[in-house]
């Protein structure tokens, strides 16, 4: 194995160490900033899709300012983002460099993309089924995690799955901004020191990761839809 790395990527085969932390930041920065988006993001969407008219909690000014937060958020191109939270990176996190400086921004960026999906997701639920459980009494509450949630699980791991490669994205741009990961350390090495064995093995390994969450969502969306 170390013969054919020497001769066939003699750049990265240098850098073997590196690569492989490059790789661990990378999911560091998926799973912790992940946490963040899923939690806020769920939120977020069932709050638009109860309080929008005709939900089960209808009302219209809370509905209109998490939708032009979400909106705002989500006009903002990451890049610019990322400049633009670095003060309030600096005060939550105590660095704006590195995994723990790219967790705030990756959550800012990522999170109203998220509540849309679920936003979505949740609409797609037949209004009868909510009629009917209005009818026996259900409360809003018992309505939301009994009913709603329960029914719309194909439509929300797809909502997940689909989060979760654009955040595999945005944590390579945030290596841009010395976030490490891969991305940072494709731009380091495979751009700036023209080491194009290293950029071609870093963006395998992106597409085997981002595979793999894709062909995992999949199969558990498709589990819940059969036994729907």
């Amino acid at each position: 194995m170390q013969e054919l790395l020497n001769t066939y990527l003699p750049n990265l085969a240098e850098k073997l160490p590196g690569f492989g932390q490059a790789i661990v930041e990378t999911l560091q920065m998926v799973a912790k900033s992940g946490v963040f988006i899923f939690f806020i993001g769920l939120f977020l969407g069932i709050t638009m899709n109860v309080t929008k008219k005709n939900g089960i909690l209808e009302n219209k000014i809370v509905f209109q300012i998490v939708d032009k937060v979400v909106n705002l958020f989500r006009s903002i191109p990451f890049i610019i983002l990322l400049a633009a939270l670095i003060p309030l990176t600096r005060m939550i996190s105590g660095t704006a460099i590195g995994v723990q400086g790219a967790i705030v921004p990756l959550v800012f960026g990522t999170t109203p993309f998220f509540s849309r999906q679920v936003e979505t997701a949740l609409a797609e639920m037949n209004p009868g089924l909510i009629e009917a459980a209005i009818a026996m009494g259900e409360s809003p509450l018992s309505i939301i995690f009994r009913v709603l949630l329960r029914e719309c699980i194909p439509g929300l791991v797809r909502a997940v799955t689909i989060t979760i490669i654009n955040l595999i994205s945005l944590t390579a741009m945030a290596g841009a901004v010395g976030a490490g990961g891969l991305g940072d350390f494709a731009i380091r090495f495979g751009y700036q020191r023209n080491q194009p064995d290293v950029t071609f093995a870093s963006v395998v390994v992106l597409v085997i990761i981002v595979t793999i969450v894709q062909v995992l969502g999949n199969f558990i969306s498709n589990k819940y839809t059969k036994t729907a």
